[in-house]
C-alpha cells in the first residue's frame, strides 16, 4: 500500500530536501515532478520502479538514487523488488551500470560505520 497518493506533492520531507538544494530548484522540481507523478494511468509504485531504472541508466547514484529508493519504499516497493529491477537492468542498462547501482543500493541498507 502506498504512503502517498502523489509521491512528490504529498511528501513534505522530499520537498524540504529539494528546497534545501535551492529554493527555486525545489519549487520547480516539485511542480514539474508532481505533475508527472499525478498522471493517472501508471500507479505510484510502478513509477517509483521506473525512476530507479532511470537512475541505473543515467548513473545518478548519489542524492537522486537514495531519494528514489526512499520514495519507492514509501510507495510499498520492497527491497527485493528493487533488487530485481537492478538485475533486470543488467541486461537492458548494462552490467557495469547495474553493478555500480548495486553498490550504492548496498550502502543504503548497510551503511559503513
Amino acid at each position: 500500500m502506498s504512503e502517498f497518493k502523489n509521491a512528490v506533492l504529498d511528501d513534505q520531507d522530499l520537498q524540504a530536501i529539494l528546497g534545501g538544494i535551492n529554493p527555486k530548484f525545489g519549487d520547480f522540481c516539485t511542480r514539474a515532478a508532481g505533475e508527472a507523478w499525478g498522471l493517472p494511468l501508471i500507479d505510484q509504485k510502478t513509477k517509483a520502479l521506473i525512476v530507479i531504472a532511470v537512475d541505473v541508466a543515467n548513473q545518478t547514484l548519489n542524492g537522486p538514487f537514495q531519494a528514489h529508493v526512499d520514495m519507492a519504499l514509501k510507495q510499498g516497493v520492497t527491497k527485493e523488488e528493487i533488487e530485481e529491477v537492478l538485475l533486470f537492468m543488467c541486461v537492458y542498462g548494462g552490467f557495469n551500470k547495474a553493478a555500480s547501482t548495486f553498490a550504492a543500493f548496498k550502502t543504503i541498507f548497510e551503511p559503513s560505520s
